[in-house]
């Protein structure tokens, strides 16, 4: 049966994993920061950001921290693999990882379903199975295509923290082709072809991410803070922030700490 058994986030630098696993689960991992390591049938993987990493029930693992190095990752583990016909990686017998080109867009996701299961949020475990669906199929695409060239991978990571150091600004194709040397066009296809996501897609996301940062730990309005991540219409702002996140930016604020006398 398919089935959506947990998702957890791993982190810091005393992490160790012995492999245990409900029967028939297997397991999805994206590293989101720093590097960690797994022996999969006594074949030693490393994980680093940006990688995706999948584990089928039939091969034994364990897993730990590299000494001093401080990782995070997201683990994912499901029953019923070989119920996903159309997708090679979960009909694999043995381990599969590859750097994630549509990473932002996944770790996006796994967010949210990771946030799902912590509140325990109403089918959470059915949400949890559409966004598993959905990056076996993205991950599936890009080995598909073949692996993105150094000068495709560096000029669409040029635009990537060209964003992130522009988000509260408008951003065109036309800026990113310039800045990569590219036509605006030809920018504009690789970043979606890339990432998964439009320009537009994202700079929300790089804007949202802020604000999400700003709701918790700044004493700023939601008005303000609309504006210092790049939206002057408030109710804008909060339409995106509720497509992108599921919520409103007052859920968020609830989460700020108490004043203190």
């Amino acid at each position: 049966m398919f089935r959506f058994v947990q998702i957890r986030q791993d982190r810091g630098v005393d992490w160790f994993d012995d492999g245990s696993r409900a029967p028939g689960a297997s397991t999805l991992v994206l590293a989101s920061y720093g590097k960690s390591v797994y022996w999969i049938e006594h074949e030693k993987v490393i994980l680093d950001k940006g990688e995706a990493l999948y584990i089928p029930a039939c091969q034994s693992y364990y897993g730990k921290c590299i000494p001093t190095v401080f990782h995070e990752k997201y683990v994912i583990e499901f029953t019923g693999a070989d119920q996903l016909a159309g997708l090679p990686i979960a009909q694999s017998d043995t381990w599969v990882k590859t750097k994630l080109g549509m990473y932002d867009l996944c770790l996006g996701r796994i967010r949210t379903v990771y946030a799902d299961w912590i509140d325990k949020a109403p089918y959470a475990d059915i949400r949890g199975l559409a966004v598993l669906t959905e990056w076996l199929a993205v991950w599936n695409r890009e080995l598909d295509e073949g692996t993105n060239s150094p000068e495709i991978h560096q000029s669409v990571e040029r635009m990537k923290q060209y964003i992130s150091d522009y988000y509260q600004q408008k951003i065109t194709k036309e800026e990113l082709g310039d800045y990569i040397h590219k036509s605006p066009n030809y920018a504009a296809t690789l970043f979606r072809r890339v990432t998964g996501q439009t320009i537009s897609e994202f700079v929300h996301a790089a804007r949202i991410k802020k604000a999400i940062y700003m709701l918790v730990d700044s004493t700023l309005t939601v008005g303000e803070i609309a504006e210092f991540v790049g939206y002057s219409d408030v109710s804008y702002f909060q339409r995106i922030f509720k497509r992108e996140t599921g919520t409103t930016p007052t859920e968020y604020m609830r989460e700020r700490p108490s004043p203190t006398a």
